[in-house]
């Protein structure tokens, strides 16, 4: 399963500026494959220890962090040499040993030339904790997200489909076989990214059979909640978990405490949703006042979404029906609409872009609004079907003269009244912004 990820690996590894790199991401986001197949091009051999499973290996880490004892204990442990430049180490769901980011740092300035690769799928909720010090300064991050509709299309042997969005996009025509990619897109919405999903309909061509991987997933982060956090926390992180599908098919998807539980205050849940952004389940997405470069200048901190990390666990906790997208069924439209945002959320995300919305006064509210490398900032507008209009893009517009702003929807690629119309299949290629 070829995953963008890799090429990032390798742009870390030919770097001359190169560090230990942290490689963070949700649980079954297909880490461990990812560095192992890395590994395995790239390297001669690899020494690679789970902290979480090895205690033996993790007890390494309480004493002494110099590099060459912690180099020749993890030698003695493989049994094999390790050689700089040729072997990789990989220290995986190094959570299970805190010292073990500890001991990057000392990599990182004594020892530069191996090749480290610490990864954690709870590691952003590890660094939360007052005991375990960040490496500042002394690592590379990056961050794996589930696959995107592009990898999705490769695991499906459409790589062609996905290259000739891209073309399409670049060039600003019309996406052959149109209707079959829609069909492709909501295939997607409901499998969703998590590669064993993706692996399970790839095999059986059944949107159903997702569903079995998605409720072992959530059996596995709700026990993830258990085991790292306190018992009062868990209660409260696993309250507001519940409650993240019912927050988006409001009809004003603010995140509301409220919803949680009566009376619920922002004193009692902030800390539980900080939680679940940690643990790279949920996504933030907060408002902003004015439509001006920089975006974050003018951030309203109080107002914000909460997406899911994908759209397959989504659609699974609602035990929604596929035939509800596939259909095309009109009395699904805010389903539909909520679902269509949660997907191009994920994408922006993939895309490197950091999301926005903005909303003035109840009275015009954008999905999402993104500032591109070159500080150009872009207005976009999601449209689960293909009714566009959109009475808040126009006063966007009028307000703050956008360059260019664009329009996700089922129709094909075009441009109307100066706005870019892009297929909801092709939010991938957003990164080309």
């Amino acid at each position: 399963m070829d995953r963008k990820i890799m090429a990032e690996l390798t742009t870390w590894k030919d770097s001359p500026r190169r560090k230990p790199l942290l490689l963070q991401g949700a649980r079954q986001v297909g880490k461990t494959y990812a560095i192992k197949e890395f590994a395995r091009r790239e390297f001669e051999s690899v020494v690679y220890v789970d902290l979480e499973r090895d205690e033996r290996v993790a007890a390494e880490f309480a004493s002494d962090l110099t590099p060459q004892r912690i180099i020749a204990a993890l030698e003695l442990h493989s049994g094999q040499r390790i050689v700089p430049g040729r072997t990789l180490i990989v220290l995986d769901e190094v959570q299970g040993a805190p010292r073990g980011l500890t001991a990057l740092k000392y990599l990182c300035d004594d020892a530069p030339e191996f090749h480290v690769i610490a990864a954690g799928s709870i590691l952003g909720v590890a660094l939360m904790r007052k005991h375990v010090a960040y490496p500042v300064g002394k690592v590379d991050v990056l961050r794996m997200l589930p696959l995107d509709f592009e990898e999705f299309c490769w695991a499906l042997d459409k790589r062609l489909v996905a290259d000739a969005i891209r073309t399409s996009f670049a060039d600003a025509t019309p996406m052959p076989l149109h209707r079959d990619t829609l069909a492709l897109y909501r295939a997607y919405l409901v499998c969703g990214g998590m590669p064993e999903a993706v692996r399970d309909y790839a095999d059986s061509r059944d949107l159903m059979a997702p569903r079995r991987i998605h409720d072992q997933l959530d059996t596995t982060y709700i026990a993830d909640m258990a085991r790292y956090a306190d018992p009062m926390e868990t209660v409260r992180i696993m309250a507001v978990w519940r409650t993240m599908a019912a927050q988006l098919f409001k009809e004003n998807r603010k995140f509301r405490y409220n919803l949680v539980t009566q009376g619920a205050r922002a004193s009692q849940y902030e800390t539980p949703l900080a939680w679940l952004e940690a643990a790279s389940l949920v996504g933030r997405c907060s408002r902003i006042e004015t439509g001006r470069a920089p975006l974050a200048a003018s951030l309203a901190a109080d107002d914000f979404k909460i997406y899911l990390a994908d759209t397959g666990l989504l659609c699974t906790r609602l035990g929604a029906s596929p035939r509800l997208l596939l259909a095309d069924d009109p009395s699904s439209g805010q389903f539909r609409g909520a679902l269509a945002e949660n997907y191009v959320m994920q994408h922006l995300v993939s895309a490197g872009l950091k999301p926005y919305y903005w909303g003035k006064n109840g009275a015009a509210e954008i999905d999402f609004v993104v500032e591109t490398r070159e500080g150009e900032v872009v207005p976009i507008e999601v449209k689960s079907g293909d009714n566009v209009r959109s009475r808040s893009l126009a006063i966007f517009r009028d307000r703050y003269h956008p360059r260019r702003a664009v329009r996700l929807s089922t129709r094909n690629f075009g441009s109307e009244g100066g706005v870019t119309s892009v297929p909801l299949y092709a939010a991938f290629a957003l990164d080309m912004l």
